[in-house]
């Protein structure tokens, strides 16, 4: 189990990241029109697993359209925006921002993601959502970066994750 923190005060994490250089663990999560997306569908892309509570927190939303806007010109890559709201909710955000360099993905059916993936909040306000992470794949799926954030509150670091993909 890890510790992160949320505004500084410690909040548990159930499961690890996957590591680096492993076969990152299949997922079926639910996208646009609540239907079924899984790992398979993105199959000889690069991928960009940006993994947060809510979209509809500051931190989330920013992360969102960071990622929006410095993935988007990268080659055969996707970024794969994962929480647990909703579709309408995930589609609805991205609309209004403009937002087309992404995909998002919810947990609503797939709470099994939490605990693959090693970002299960288990205590604290926010438990039962995801914590913030990041993980690369490259074309293969093989684990190339992984980062659970420290503290909730902040970003991600956009240039680490970026880095392997160049």
């Amino acid at each position: 189990m890890a510790q992160v923190t949320l505004k500084g005060n410690p909040v548990q994490i159930g499961g690890a990241l996957p590591a680096t250089g492993t076969q990152a663990p299949a997922f079926t999560l639910v996208g646009e029109g609540l239907a079924d997306v899984s790992l398979k569908d993105f199959a000889g892309k690069r991928k960009v697993l940006n993994i947060f509570p809510s979209v509809d927190t500051p931190t989330c939303a920013n992360s969102v359209r960071a990622f929006n806007a410095k993935a988007g010109s990268l080659d055969n890559t996707v970024v794969l925006c994962v929480s647990a709201d909703l579709p309408f909710a995930q589609a609805r955000f991205c609309g209004a921002e403009g937002l087309d360099n992404v995909k998002t993905l919810s947990t609503l059916r797939a709470r099994d993601f939490h605990d693959t993936y090693g970002v299960a909040i288990v205590d604290g306000p926010l438990a039962g959502l995801t914590a913030r992470a990041v993980v690369v794949l490259d074309e293969n799926d093989t684990v190339l970066h992984t980062e659970l954030v420290a503290e909730i509150a902040d970003e991600p670091n956009y240039d680490a994750a970026l880095a392997v993909l160049n």
